[in-house]
């Protein structure tokens, strides 16, 4: 009877599940290497599933939209800052407008929000009102608002968090952080501009932070004159509609075209149409090119973030399949074919794959809960809700199971074709040659260079920022696709690599050769632990790039008023006019007095520096009615204001729209490089003035100028020939700019001087122009007088810090409205999550060169074995380990930290996000040191002095 060697039906579906189980028996006996590719594929994905999740929990809902702004009204009704009738708003975002011609209609007069109230409606008004409360002799800031918040209609909007209800006139509900911020309790006063009351209960505004300092009352409680000082104000005011009818798109762009913006329940829960948003002929608003390279950094970080799973993962799976390569080659040897022996080890790349993400999916969306949870507990409104983004979050997952099959798919082929007899044999076959890896490597490489190339070409052909805006998308998308090759192309040449590495190590100790020689023999093994390491420090790199770039941006992009934590206090107050329109002398104080008043308020104060300017602008008429034919300076008032003249041809280039050409460029950077200073633009002083207010010392030839009647200038685009000219201007006048039509900030220069200058640069972009001594101010007749106190703070003060450095301050003054504000520096409130995303990568870069140092000493302990019985000392095998870890870490870090930051360099240089560029060295030298120092003090550590007896091997 002839044999049937047709296939049985459903043999491949048998074979498979026969494969599934014994994937699952493998991973049972191995379950600290299985626990350990879990890890490795499920902190990854929850990384990227939390992240997410985050920033989608950022972005509020048509239904929190709806909740936060209107609770359970129909809409509201608020003054929109429009310039003509064509302007339509947003319709999700009644302050902004979306679409205008942009045409500034002098004819326009926008109508007041009640006049186009529906009928039909109950109407909830809501007034802001400026008052304020004494702080000892200072009236500070505080805001109120007129609102029945505990209305139920309102309900979503304002929550009563403790406390009750008022029940008298004098009864109020206030926000949590007004209680912190003046140290108050349930049941004490506060007395504030429009009278005294007793707070009963916080209430919370779902649209600000609890910190902030609300006062919530009903329009008894406030004086008749401060509601009509407010509502000469239209934007103070809003007016909220209860009722059963919805408001239409269409009454909302009849509103828009008299100048008021609407917020409709049913339009934000049922947007228009996009071709009803806008005007006819107008080019809708294109997100801007900040978000869009955002995006792009994102992207670059989740590709190399995914790669690095793959290659972790194929690690950890390629010491997993040389241990399980006798029972395969058993399986093998009854008959099993080698489709069948590729399966058991894709089918744990299976198993461990699909709990991985699983996992890894489940603690995203745990831990982007709980960040959502307790951000909203401390009563911000960064978070308005827990929003899983369950695309990506499937895509994440999905790419993760992908990538683990992915790294269980080259071992598998391996042992696949492995023959039966070699695999039972107890020797080692030698390491091919690999001429196709690295064919292929070299290959890739080129293709990733020339893509970077390509990519970087296309984000410098265009000179205009908005070209460079329409062009990120193929910028982007270029330079990462040539990231990911770069990371693949180096791994396949690694092999090669290693061997050219270590062909000459005879100079090197006897731990370094015969980590040397064993890297090149085992390339299964060190290929691997290789590729893993540089993976995670690619990713490392790239994140550290691209970090330390947003920071460099906000810090370029910052408005210095004065050095960080300075803050300025004028020696001299107008008083207010008196009836009859006649002026009061200005009131003057004693630098010594103000000083020792905000050091005894504060702890925090560092020094205090009295600072002279020349005589203040003052007693100035101005305006369309002021007689310019008077003199700029007379006995009793000052219309002077000095500055430095911009030399011919060292303008910042800008394009047609008033867009910055390039920031790079000297002309565009700097203190008062592209806008005007203001009266105490130009100091009097010498050597301690310099330093004070720049942060910088002056040196001599500085010093030798201002001694000889000259000038130390703040920025290099003043001067010309080592001259500045210095203009007083008259500040009643007003002129066009010649460069700038539509700038009518110029005035009329009434004498000009040539001095000679030197630069100085602040140590920030302050807006000073520079400094003269007080000789050459009183030869130019700049009335120099002592018009400032400079205090420089170790720390930014606290709301109720600001409050009694203003009581102190005021109490100088003999004036309660003095104020104390003080340089806050760059802006924080994003730096910790982008230093949490570089720790974070930094730690799986540490963990990638642990795990991989781990395993390939998992892997060698046959060969310490045989180094042992051939009587090879527990230090030398100590050392061997160490050096193992040492080659494989030093190495992929190297090459990590080229596949990273030559590509995210090249993002960051070729989008708008130019203007940020910058390298951590100190930081990326310190990965590429920490990290084969920690993979080899750890391997060092952890391999034993003494080797645990192995069981003999059955034909060994």
């Amino acid at each position: 009877m002839p044999l049937d060697l047709a296939p049985a039906p459903g043999g491949r579906r048998s074979s498979f599940r026969v494969a599934l189980r014994m994937a699952r028996r493998d991973i049972n006996r191995h379950k600290g290497r299985s626990l350990l590719i879990i890890l490795l594929i499920m902190l990854p994905v929850a990384g990227m599933t939390g992240a997410a999740a985050l920033y989608q929990s950022t972005q509020r809902t048509a239904e929190e939209v709806v909740s936060y702004e209107l609770g359970q009204t129909q809409a509201r009704f608020a003054a929109l800052p429009v310039p003509n009738a064509d302007s339509v708003q947003d319709p999700l975002n009644d302050t902004r407008v979306a679409s205008s011609s942009g045409n500034h209609d002098p004819s326009f007069v926008p109508a007041h929000p009640a006049e186009l109230l529906p009928p039909g409606y109950e109407v909830l008004p809501q007034r802001l009102v400026n008052l304020t409360t004494r702080v000892g002799a200072a009236l500070v800031p505080l805001e109120g608002r007129v609102v029945d918040a505990l209305h139920p209609a309102f309900a979503g909007k304002f929550t009563l968090l403790d406390g009750r209800a008022p029940r008298s006139a004098e009864e109020v509900v206030v926000s949590p952080g007004l209680l912190e911020r003046f140290g108050l309790g349930f049941g004490e006063e506060i007395t504030t501009s429009a009278g005294t009351f007793v707070p009963v209960g916080t209430v919370r505004d779902a649209g600000a932070s609890d910190r902030n300092s609300f006062l919530f009352l009903a329009p008894e409680q406030v004086p008749d004159s401060a509601l009509q000082q407010e509502a000469e104000l239209p934007q103070s005011v809003s007016y909220y509609l209860v009722g059963p009818e919805p408001v239409a798109w269409s009454q909302i762009r009849e509103a828009n075209r008299q100048g008021v913006g609407v917020l409709s329940r049913s339009v934000v829960l049922d947007p228009p149409a996009p071709d009803q948003r806008g005007i006819e002929g107008v080019t809708p608003r294109q997100p801007p090119s900040e978000a869009l390279a955002f995006y792009a950094a994102a992207g670059l970080i989740a590709a190399l973030a995914l790669l690095e799973v793959g290659l972790l993962a194929g690690a950890a799976f390629a010491v997993g399949a040389k241990h399980q390569m006798r029972e395969l080659a058993l399986f093998a040897a009854a008959g099993a074919d080698a489709p069948t022996v590729r399966m058991v080890v894709t089918a744990g790349g299976l198993w461990l794959g699909g709990i991985a993400v699983l996992s890894g999916g489940a603690l995203g969306l745990l831990s982007a809960a709980a960040v959502v949870h307790w951000v909203s507990l401390m009563g911000s409104p960064r978070f308005p809700g827990l929003h899983p983004d369950l695309p990506l979050t499937l895509v994440s997952m999905a790419l993760g199971l992908l990538c683990c099959v992915l790294a269980a798919l080259a071992p598998a082929n391996h042992v696949a074709h492995l023959g039966a007899l070699g695999a039972l044999k107890s020797g080692r076959a030698p390491a091919g040659s690999g001429k196709r890896s690295i064919v292929a490597g070299a290959a890739l490489v080129l293709t990733s260079a020339g893509l970077l190339a390509a990519g970087w070409l296309i984000g410098q052909s265009a000179g205009d920022p908005d070209r460079k805006a329409e062009q990120l998308p193929v910028v982007a998308g270029l330079l990462i696709a040539g990231a990911v090759l770069a990371v693949v192309g180096l791994v396949l040449l690694v092999g090669w690599i290693i061997t050219a590495l270590t062909a000459r190590t005879g100079w090197l100790p006897l731990a370094m050769r015969l980590a040397a020689r064993d890297s090149a023999r085992n390339r299964s093994r060190t290929v691997p632990a290789v590729a893993a390491v540089l993976a995670a420090t690619t990713l490392a790199s790239a994140a550290l790039v691209l970090a330390a770039s947003q920071q460099a941006g906000m810090r370029e992009n910052h408005s210095w008023s004065a050095l960080e934590y300075q803050t300025y206090l004028p020696l001299s107050l107008e008083q207010p006019l008196l009836p009859d329109g006649s002026t009061q002398p200005a009131v003057r104080v004693e630098a010594a007095d103000l000083s020792s008043a905000v050091e005894g308020a504060l702890t925090s104060v560092a020094w205090t520096k009295e600072i002279s300017a020349p005589a203040y602008v003052q007693n100035c008429a101005s305006g369309p009615g002021a007689d310019i034919a008077r003199p700029a300076r007379t006995a009793t008032s000052n219309c002077l204001q000095y500055s430095l003249a911009t030399p011919a041809g060292n303008e910042c280039p800008m394009t047609p729209q008033r867009r910055v050409i390039d920031r790079e460029d000297w002309r565009c950077k700097g203190s008062l490089a592209q806008w005007p200073g203001s009266y105490r633009s130009v100091l009097v002083g010498g050597a301690d003035v310099i330093a004070a207010v720049m942060g910088r010392e002056a040196g001599p030839e500085a010093l030798a100028v201002l001694d000889t009647g000259g000038m130390v200038v703040t920025n290099p685009v003043f001067v010309r020939d080592g001259k500045a000219v210095l203009l007083a201007q008259d500040v009643r006048t007003q002129a066009q700019d010649p460069v700038d039509p539509s700038h009518m900030h110029m005035h009329k220069t009434v004498s000009s001087t040539a001095l000679a200058a030197v630069v100085v640069e602040p140590a920030e972009a302050v807006p000073y122009y520079g400094v003269v001594s007080q000789e050459t101010a009183h030869r130019l007749g700049m009335h120099p007088a002592p018009a400032e106190l400079l205090v420089q703070l170790t720390r930014p003060p606290s709301a109720a810090e600001v409050d009694a450095a203003a009581g102190a301050a005021a109490a100088v003054y003999k004036q309660p409205g003095a104020g104390f504000w003080v340089e806050p520096g760059i802006p924080q409130d994003n730096a910790w999550l982008t230093w949490s995303i570089v720790a974070l990568s930094a730690l799986i870069t540490f963990s990638a060169a642990g795990i991989t140092t781990g395993l390939s000493l998992a892997d060698a302990r046959a060969d310490h074995a045989t180094l042992a019985a051939v009587g090879a000392s527990p230090r030398l095998r100590k050392g061997l380990a160490g050096s193992q870890a040492l080659l494989t870490s030093g190495l992929g870090t190297l090459l990590g930290a080229l596949a990273g930051t030559v590509p995210a360099v090249l993002i960051v240089a070729g989008t708008e996000m130019g203007i940020a560029l910058d390298v951590p060295w100190l930081h990326l030298l310190a990965l590429l040191i920490a990290v084969p120092l920690t993979g080899a003090v750890l391997a060092w550590l952890f391999t034993r002095a003494r080797l645990p007896a192995s069981r003999r091997v059955v034909g060994m």
